[in-house]
């Protein structure tokens, strides 16, 4: 099961690196410099600085590319900054208590020369919250949610060659779309892709089956670009392939398409008898669309896709293939311990996989677009999604967020549902109704195939509201509306968007309000909410409801109701901030799993001091009768409600407390808690044996402790230490607690209730086995090692800056020579010229020129090690700084100077005064840089 689950996993994280042919997909993940914290950037004062910031490209401050970021701390993508900090009981509260603020990134790379004209898109798939880009000083891209992904065509601005570019980007993190924690920074993943010219548009493929007369088909649509000079004919083979990789069908369209223009194909697949995706057999077809031009292959893409229908029905609920399922489905955000926002791939595969586990066949990710590779995993797993927008808003800064989600993944069988909102203020308003009217048609525009819902939670019955503009309402927590709004408008399907809110602390059995502790019984809820148990039977009980999302499929960061300071995440979850069970998630496994027994019993079963004490004991089971043994001794026996379950109260004592399910008097299941001795020794669990060594991949691994005879210890609650050694590193630790206010991201974690988490990633290239050692004061220490298994991303390496001396202000020429301390005008912009180098100068009748520049320095090219680097000069030279002459080219002939730079300020002039020779050209040929000096 371990080395099939980390075989998955490796085939998702390899999938998503460069595409065969002539694409290249490279990841930017690696090589960034970070800082935390905003750059002040001097007042523009006088005419030249006035002059220089309205030029294209002349950006200064962190945005240019002669920023000195040397001190800057180096950091991998996915990075959230804010689970970094300290907790702070002044910050905002839905936030978490985590300071966010403003954050700086900067990356180098370097491309060949065999690469111009190619088009180069740089992609990134979510940055928190607002933030802008600029490519080589240029801003290319402005950003105004932290949710979307953006595809920027960067080619216009890039340099090849010996020339580095440069990517900044401002992260404004201030700013808040939600009520809960959001993090800060590049918190997902970030490409470059090279395509040729005439190429396959970025989520530019649309093929969804149809079912029509008994009749399959797939209409595929996929829509070219050009940033070709001249008009370009192509064709489009489009190939499908069945889950096993067998062709099945394949089409072959024309298209032309103009110089910078667009232009889309069209074709028709028919498919007979293809194998239906379901939550319980995800099957996947590919699509493979190749741009051919003669026999040169142009470029490629390939999406999946799956054969399945879906319908929502006014009375009968939901339908998949035609049968009906009731959606057991939870929302969740996307925090985790540890990590915070930057979830790496693998662990949203844990996280999913133990939802799954759980009987979830339906997850809505709550409020907001999630990751790509997290919709890959639920077609994969076979989990639907409502697929949710974040801005509920139709104005041109945010209707394209919502184009381009559907756009992304109107392809996947998983998602059933386009939600607009959630929980808007102006829902039941005629604002609201326009804006949602509005919204609803781009949808439509682009995918007819699936309904458009929201999640209201008031004003359904209003004159005018955006519920009237719904294919399927979304109703959050107003259980006393279900038949009230079913009896009014009996034609349109309706489902609960947002259910249950129910509180639960993992592993705690009393209820303290003062010590925000609440028990794991399945008693508390808030005001507005249900329990885990009421919630559903108020949904599983009424045909015409389609299902329900619980809130929540996992604790998260932020919001901690029913408390404040110090607790510090929610108490919502049917799973932990690790993703570790709460009882809820028995309870809702009782009440969905249909095809095998399922019996819990709780609480643990040490309580010292109790003796004799009632302790309330509660079975969650799907079983119709229970009985339960006190060792080895029958102490009751019950019939089990089909959604209360079942209690008892037991006097405690010490020993084993089993309770055995039952059916017509034969045990069908039975389960048991024991009283355990004190901690003994640490129990280090991974989730599975083996990693990639991609320095993407990683495990969440459990730690737990167990007393002299291997028992579980429910109440430990040690401190742990831990260490790693080999190609790999701790990038997390958690361990569930809402008020704990422990660093996420130190080398120890108390347990929590008897459990911790810690999460390892490999690193890039990595070989060997990854050693994760653990110990803990007076116990036995645990010791286990991960196998790394051989894989790797394609990316762009980092390059290392280069101090590109330029750009140059060029004096007319002269025949005598001139002087180099002759400054110009500060508002004189035209009687020099500009330019970059290669400056050659003609032959002419005077032979001096002056050509001059600023020269700023980095701190590691400020070092007195660093060398001023021409790389061909034309003619006789003097070079001077600020006034100082520090050494010439004596020759007249082409060729290279270096020259050693004094340390001293890293802001100068630079000048130089070249004397060409008679009837011969003359300038700086080459390009100046500044290099470093050796270490």
């Amino acid at each position: 099961m371990l080395n099939r689950i980390a075989i998955f996993v490796l085939a998702l994280l390899t999938a998503t690196g460069a595409w065969a042919g002539p694409r290249e997909r490279l990841s930017l993940d690696e090589g960034w410099r970070f800082l935390q914290g905003d750059v002040p950037l001097p007042s523009i004062k006088g005419h030249g600085a006035s002059y220089a910031n309205a030029q294209t490209g002349q950006a200064d401050g962190p945005r240019n590319t002669d920023f000195d970021d040397s001190q800057w701390r180096r950091v991998k993508l996915p990075h959230d900054w804010a689970v970094e900090g300290p907790f702070d009981a002044d910050q905002n509260r839905g936030q978490g208590y985590r300071p966010r603020g403003i954050g700086w990134y900067r990356r180098y790379f370097a491309l060949p020369t065999s690469d111009i004209g190619r088009h180069v898109e740089l992609q990134f798939d979510a940055i928190a919250t607002h933030s802008t880009v600029w490519v080589n000083g240029v801003v290319v891209n402005r950003n105004w949610s932290g949710y979307n992904g953006r595809y920027i065509d960067i080619t216009p601005y890039l340099r090849y060659g010996e020339e580095v570019n440069t990517i900044a980007v401002r992260v404004d993190a201030e700013v808040m779309e939600g009520w809960w924690y959001e993090g800060a920074g590049i918190y997902r993943h970030a490409w470059l892709v090279k395509r040729d010219p005439v190429h396959i548009a970025t989520d530019g493929i649309h093929a969804n089956p149809v079912l029509k007369d008994r009749r399959w088909t797939l209409p595929v649509a996929v829509e070219v670009e050009s940033s070709a000079e001249a008009a370009r004919n192509a064709v489009l083979d489009v190939t499908l392939l069945d889950p096993a990789g067998a062709e099945v069908a394949r089409g072959r369209a024309p298209v032309q398409v103009g110089a910078l223009g667009k232009a889309s194909a069209r074709l028709e697949l028919a498919v007979r008898n293809p194998r239906l995706w379901s939550v319980d057999k995800p099957e996947l077809y590919s699509v493979r669309a190749v741009l051919r031009e003669g026999s040169k292959e142009l470029d490629s893409a390939e999406v999946h896709t799956g054969f399945r229908t879906i319908r929502f029905d006014a009375e009968r609920g939901f339908f998949l293939n035609e049968q009906p399922m009731k959606l057991q489905g939870v929302a969740i955000h996307q925090d985790h311990a540890g990590v915070g926002v930057a979830v790496p791939d693998s662990i949203w595969e844990y996280r999913l996989r133990q939802l799954k586990a759980i009987g979830v066949n339906a997850i809505r990710f709550a409020h907001n677009a999630p990751a790509a590779e997290v919709l890959d995993l639920c077609d994969r797993l076979g989990l639907l999604v409502m697929d949710e927008n974040r801005n509920f808003n139709p104005s041109a800064d945010y209707l394209p967020q919502l184009q381009w989600l559907v756009r992304r993944d109107r392809n996947r069988p998983s998602v059933i549902l386009w939600s607009l909102f959630n929980e808007e203020a102006l829902q039941g308003s005629r604002a609201g109704y326009e804006i949602a009217r509005r919204m609803a048609a781009a949808v439509k525009a682009l995918d007819p195939t699936r309904p458009v819902t929201g999640a209201m939670h008031h004003s359904l019955f209003n004159e005018k509201n955006a519920a009237q503009v719904l294919d399927v309402a979304g109703i959050n927590y107003q259980v006393w509306e279900y038949d009230h709004f079913h009896k009014e408008f009996p034609n349109k399907p309706v489902f609960s968007s947002e259910d249950t809110s129910a509180l639960m602390s993992r592993g705690e059995y009393k209820t303290d309000w003062n010590q925000h502790l609440i028990a794991s019984y399945d008693d508390d809820a808030v005001g507005w909410g249900k329990t885990q148990r009421e919630a559903w039977k108020e949904i599983n009980e009424r045909p015409f409801m389609a299902g329900g999302f619980a809130w929540t499929g996992l604790d998260y960061r932020g919001e901690p109701t029913p408390h404040n300071w110090p607790s510090v995440s929610s108490f919502f979850g049917i799973l932990d901030l690790c993703a570790f069970p709460k009882n809820a998630a028995w309870f809702r496994q009782a009440l969905w799993l249909k095809d095998r027994t399922v019996v819990k019993l709780m609480p643990h079963w040490n309580w010292p001091g109790r003796e004799g004490q009632d302790v309330l004991v509660r079975v969650a089971t799907n079983a119709p009768r229970v009985r339960l043994l006190l060792n080895g001794k029958a102490i009751g026996e019950k019939e089990v409600a089909r959604y209360d379950m079942v209690s008892f109260q037991v006097p405690y004592a010490p020993g084993k407390l089993e309770v055995v399910a039952l059916r017509d008097g034969t045990e069908i299941g039975r389960d048991s808690v024991e009283t355990s001795g004190a901690p003994a020794r640490l129990v280090l669990t991974p989730d599975r044996q083996a990693l990639a060594g991609n320095g993407q991949d990683a495990v969440p691994v459990t730690v737990s402790a167990v007393d002299a005879q291997g028992r579980p210890v429910p109440t430990a609650n040690l401190l742990v230490r831990f260490e790693t050694e080999g190609a790999g590193e701790i990038i997390g630790v958690g361990n569930g607690d809402p008020n704990s206010h422990e660093s996420e991201k130190a080398p120890e974690r108390k347990l929590y209730n008897g459990l911790a988490q810690l999460i390892v990633q490999s690193r890039s290239a990595g070989q060997g086995a990854l050693k994760l050692r653990a110990r803990a004061e007076g116990l036995q220490g645990a010791e286990v090692a991960l196998n790394m298994q051989a894989g790797a991303i394609p990316s762009l390496p980092e390059a290392q800056p280069v101090v590109k001396v330029a750009p140059w202000r060029i004096s007319p020429p002269q025949a005598g020579r001139p002087d180099p301390n002759l400054m110009l005008a500060d508002n004189d912009m035209n009687s020099w010229g500009w330019g970059e180098p290669p400056l050659r100068q003609v032959p002419e009748a005077s032979n001096w020129r002056t050509y001059r520049t600023p020269l700023n320095l980095r701190a590691d090219r400020n070092d007195g090690r660093a060398r001023l680097v021409f790389r061909e000069i034309a003619g006789r030279a003097e070079v001077w700084i600020d006034g100082v002459k520090v050494g010439e080219k004596t020759s007249p002939e082409p060729g290279p100077l270096a020259l050693p730079l004094a340390k001293g300020a890293p802001g100068r002039t630079l000048t130089v005064l070249v004397q060409s020779q008679q009837g011969q050209a003359s300038g700086l040929l080459g390009p100046v840089v500044v290099e470093p000096g050796a270490p």
